[in-house]
């Protein structure tokens, strides 16, 4: 019996002196002050979340804010955000699947991402856009990334759908 307690001992400081390890940005965190209006943020995650690093994007819409077919996605992000994207590793994603693109615009003077779909995204899907290799500012901070959408066949104007808070280290 001493013995067994002895293990269980020895085994349990082990276990406990292990780090644990864990994904950076799991989910947004709480705002007190400055962000979106209630509803209108979206979910995000991470990989790196640290500055100065190489990181990769999930920027998630859930299905029930695409309540309308999605013919362009349009992510504007502030002036202040001095990351780098490569328009060349962005991907859309619904429930797991890859979306083909027909093109990916990244316009730095006026600081947004345009993605165009080859076919338009039905509309209740749940959407994620993953952006790859993405050079994060050398600086942290709070980031608000505007989502907007246009719809096929409808007037050139891009609809607001949400917000993500990014948070960098």
């Amino acid at each position: 019996m001493k013995r067994l307690l002895s293990a269980v001992m020895v085994s349990s400081c082990f276990l406990i002196g292990l780090p644990i390890v864990s994904q950076a940005q799991g989910m947004p965190g709480f705002t007190l002050f400055g962000g979106p209006e209630r509803g209108n943020q979206l979910n995000y995650r991470l990989d790196s979340g640290k500055s100065g690093m190489w990181d990769r994007y999930r920027l998630r819409i859930p299905a029930k804010k695409l309540n309308l077919a999605v013919a362009q996605l349009s992510i504007a992000y502030p002036d202040y955000y001095k990351g780098s994207f490569d328009p060349e590793q962005v991907e859309i994603r619904i429930d797991g699947e890859s979306v083909s693109i027909d093109e990916v615009i990244w316009d730095q003077e006026n600081n947004f991402l345009e993605i165009y779909p080859t076919e338009p995204i039905p509309a209740g899907n749940k959407l994620e856009v993953v952006l790859s290799g993405v050079q994060n500012p050398r600086f942290g901070g709070m980031y608000q990334f505007n989502a907007n959408i246009r719809t096929p066949g409808d007037l050139p104007l891009l609809r607001y759908v949400g917000t993500w808070l990014l948070t960098i280290d």
